[in-house]
């Protein structure tokens, strides 16, 4: 299980880090000045979002690194479980505020609230939906 967990955390780690990284870069554009206080306010929640998602989805490597050959697999593979959640909890959050903040700037339109409660949707079915549906349509009582 723990080698499947990497694997997984490695997919999501690489796609948190380069959101991150273009996330702070956002601050030192001439663009950012002309930011109404609202988006301002926007931006540093997704940064602080993305840092947050950041830390939880690299947390099981470093848990890893940590507990190695010390005995206690079963329970890192929990705990490295629960990051992992975790951060996909934030990735998601991270990804609709940035989403929200791109379309207020690109748009200035009334829909933008619509379109970024579709994509959340969106995420919601394909990260937590499906998966959590087919858990419980294809485990069977004994599992």
């Amino acid at each position: 299980m723990w080698g499947e967990l990497i694997q997984e955390v490695r997919v999501a780690q690489t796609g948190v880090q380069i959101l991150f990284g273009f996330l702070l870069t956002v601050v030192f554009t001439p663009r950012y000045a002309g930011l109404d206080d609202t988006e301002q306010a926007i931006y540093i929640v997704t940064v602080v979002l993305g840092a947050c998602a950041t830390g939880a989805l690299i947390g099981p490597v470093s848990l890893h690194r940590l507990v190695s050959g010390r005995w206690v697999k079963p329970q890192a593979v929990r705990w490295a479980s629960r990051l992992t959640f975790v951060g996909l909890i934030l990735l998601l959050a991270t990804m609709t505020a940035a989403l929200l903040l791109i379309l207020r700037v690109a748009t200035h339109d009334g829909y933008v609230p619509y379109l970024v409660a579709g994509v959340v949707l969106w995420y919601l079915l394909c990260w937590f939906v499906l998966p959590l549906w087919t858990r419980r349509r294809y485990t069977s009582r004994s599992d």
